[in-house]
């Protein structure tokens, strides 16, 4: 050994040992770092607003500055004729501030920085990367293929693909339901939940709703998230939490889906008849004969148009949200699954790159993992991406002036629509006013004319025996009280009315500001951005609506929560999480490894910050524990069969983990629950957990399962695992 090689492996042994220090836990810091990081992880679970007062005279003269320099329009009650509040305004205005996956883990970081307790070195292992996990080679890998992917469901190819599975099952409910199953499976595996979250969540919310004898959707909808998220399992490029576990234990990307694909597909197989005939045996659920409304002929010749074109469908979607759940609204749902719009060149380009791009990224990397070279996996995904774009940016210039065309009448449609729907709630707000005044009226006769005959039986009874103060009494204790209540509650109602009259009116002079012509006045810099929104989503609708849904806010959550979890490294919580890992291994050998990873992993999805979270905490455990054992001292060394046994099981815990017990256990689960709100589909927590609970059992058992056999039967129990040195960032 050289002198340098000497020094070398003399300050990796240093560095192993401070990595390996848990006295730090015992520092306030350290105490502290691990507090924050739970009420992270608990905020994303369970996300509020923050209620803010900020004084009305500074906001107000922030506005003021804000119309003044052109950034933003005048305020409408600043404007003529606006109708303004009876009561006197509040000198304290009060903002709501979202606290969630975005904020959360960014505010934790924030804290820990002022207080020292993280610094430069936590900052960059958790941005740059550290111990093989390389945060932005990860994140620029996942955008650019979620652009792909993405792209391939804007040119309507999911969705065509499900109606020919559709029509391929017919009205047979249970073949329909394995058809649609192994289609989302199949599908999921090659280009990964997301897309299939985004299409396939759609399509079966307006499947179910046209179907008179599907009582509720529960069944369909989640049988495809537990199975599209199942089927992410199978390819690195699948799903981030897969890369952040191949690019932190050095795993080729074949190798990966080679042990992966023999549990996740036993999984699939098995899963399919406890679902059918146990989870959700229930005729109402999946009925053995579907019946759908028919299409009219009409919509079944209609040309389909691009939905990704803003306003394609004119005032259809007015008419269908205005009808939810009569046979006009179902009639408009059918034609979305039964005359689908797909753009062939688009879908058959995007196939085609995506195909390339994984192809390319397999082979490359067991080339230079083989020749033992980093391979930074967005130098193959991002000009894969750059050419998608510029495919989907020509596209739509090519066909500028049809897509503008529809736009505009589309955009006229619904204007048209929305007025008509506005002056009708005036004009009904009006009739109420017009017969509360009738009624009114008609009360105040009735009133004197009872007064009237009051008086008379007074005067008639026994004229003699009363005085004129008497009756007067009589006249003031009978009459005024009711006639003072009866002429308040008209003013009441009136006002009440005429406030109704000024709301639609109002509503009729927004509209007149969104969809017809632009108002006189200066151009501000909100509107101009507006302008300019439109004119990107008239021009480039495909390129456009895949930038809109990327998940861009995927971005700061990761680096943040990486960040985090690079805290806790050196803060000693790792080593210390580690060693109680080692305990149960020791004691529990290779089947407790798959068993208690699994758990863990499943767990910790839904109290970890998602399961990209999850992953990254539990990636630095095991990167950890190997360096208990990374000793030649140590008296027994980790075995192959363990090691791989602790990594697909934590592999297959982060993916079905999905969809165990709550929607922030995955990005994908929140997609999930916001599209089925927007087709008017609620899920409620307490509901997601109870259908999953069942799903995520089965579907942990047997994969882990078969895990257990695999293993067993391709890793031996005698050859240690000796990975190789790595350097460590304390």
């Amino acid at each position: 050994m050289t002198p340098q090689e000497e020094l070398d492996a003399a300050q990796y042994e240093r560095d192993r040992q401070a990595f390996l220090n848990v006295d730090k836990i015992k520092e306030w810091r350290s105490i502290v770092t691990l507090l924050v990081f739970i009420a992270a992880n608990l905020v994303v679970l369970f996300p509020f607003h923050i209620p803010i007062p900020a004084p009305r005279a500074i906001t107000d003269y922030l506005t003021n500055r804000l119309v003044a320099w052109r950034i933003i329009g005048s305020r409408k009650e600043d404007k003529p004729g606006h109708h303004a509040p009876s009561q006197k305004a509040s000198p304290v205005r009060w903002f709501r501030f979202p606290m969630n996956f975005v904020t959360a883990p960014l505010i934790a970081d924030l804290f820990l920085l002022a207080i020292g307790a993280i610094g430069r070195k936590e900052v960059y292992g958790g941005t740059i990367g550290a111990n093989g996990i390389l945060p932005y080679d990860i994140m620029i890998f996942f955008i650019t293929l979620a652009y792909i992917a993405i792209s391939i469901d804007a040119s309507g190819l999911i969705r065509y693909l499900a109606f020919k599975v559709l029509q391929l099952g017919g009205s047979v409910g249970h073949r329909l339901f394995f058809y649609l199953y192994a289609f989302f499976f199949g599908l999921g595996s090659f280009i990964g939940n997301d897309p299939i979250i985004l299409s396939g969540t759609a399509f079966l919310a307006y499947m179910t709703r046209v179907s008179s004898n599907i009582v509720h959707p529960r069944a369909w909808i989640h049988t495809q998230f537990s199975i599209a998220n199942i089927a992410s399992a199978i390819l690195v490029s699948s799903n981030p939490t897969n890369l952040v576990l191949a690019g932190a234990f050095k795993i080729k990307f074949i190798v990966y889906t080679a042990h992966m694909v023999v549990p996740t597909v036993a999984t699939a197989i098995i899963l399919f008849p406890f679902l059918l005939y146990i989870v959700f045996a229930n005729e109402s659920l999946i009925p053995m004969s579907i019946k759908m409304h028919e299409l009219p002929e009409e919509a079944k010749t209609r040309k389909p148009v691009n939905p990704n074109i803003p306003n394609a469908r004119g005032d259809a979607e007015e008419q269908e949200n205005e009808h939810i759940n009569d046979e006009q609204g179902k009639v408009l749902s059918l034609e979305e699954i039964m005359n689908p719009f797909l753009d062939k060149g688009g879908a058959a380009f995007g196939g085609l790159v995506m195909a390339v791009t994984l192809i390319t990224l397999l082979v490359v990397n067991a080339i230079m993992s083989s020749n033992d070279e980093e391979l930074h996996v967005y130098w193959v995904t991002l000009p894969a991406a750059g050419i998608m774009l510029l495919w989907d940016l020509g596209f739509g210039w090519k066909h500028r002036k049809e897509t503008r065309e529809i736009a505009r009448k589309g955009r006229e449609a619904v204007a048209r629509f929305r007025r008509e729907k506005a002056r009708r709630q005036a004009e009904e707000a009006a009739s109420n006013l017009s017969s509360r005044d009738d009624v009114a009226v008609t009360d105040s006769d009735s009133q004197e004319g009872e007064m009237r005959n009051r008086t008379t039986a007074v005067t008639g009874k026994n004229e003699q025996a009363y005085t004129g103060d008497e009756i007067s009494r009589s006249i003031e204790t009978s009459s005024p009280h009711d006639e003072k209540r009866g002429s308040r509650e008209s003013y009441q109602g009136q006002g009440e009315a005429a406030d109704k009259v000024d709301v639609e009116k109002q509503k009729i002079t927004s509209l007149e500001e969104d969809f017809g012509d632009p108002a006189p006045g200066p151009r501000t810099l909100g509107v101009v951005l507006r302008d300019v929104h439109r004119w990107s989503q008239e021009t480039f609708p495909t390129a456009t609506a895949v930038m809109g849904h990327l998940p861009f806010a995927l971005i700061p959550f990761a680096f943040t929560m990486f960040v985090l979890v690079q805290g806790l490294v050196t803060k000693g919580w790792v080593p210390v999480f580690a060693y109680g890992w080692d305990h149960w291994v020791e004691k529990t050998g290779t089947i407790g490894a798959i068993g208690g990873m699994g758990f863990l992993s499943v767990i910790l999805c839904n109290f970890s910050g998602t399961n990209i979270g999850t992953t990254i905490l539990l990636s630095r455990v095991v990167q950890a524990w190997l360096e208990i054992h990374n000793d030649p001292q140590f008296p027994s060394p980790i075995s192959e069969r363990t090691f791989w046994a602790t990594i697909y099981a934590m592999a297959i815990g982060v993916n079905y983990g999905a969809f165990s017990t709550a929607f922030s256990a995955s990005l994908a689960g929140m997609l999930w629950r916001d599209i089925l709100e927007r087709k008017h589909i609620h899920v409620r927590r307490l509901e997601f957990a109870r259908v999953n609970l069942p799903i995520i059992s089965i579907a942990m058992v047997v994969g882990c399962v078969v895990l257990i056999g695999e293993v067993y039967l391709v890793k031996s129990d005698i050859t240690p695992y000796i990975p190789g040195k790595q350097s460590l960032d304390v």
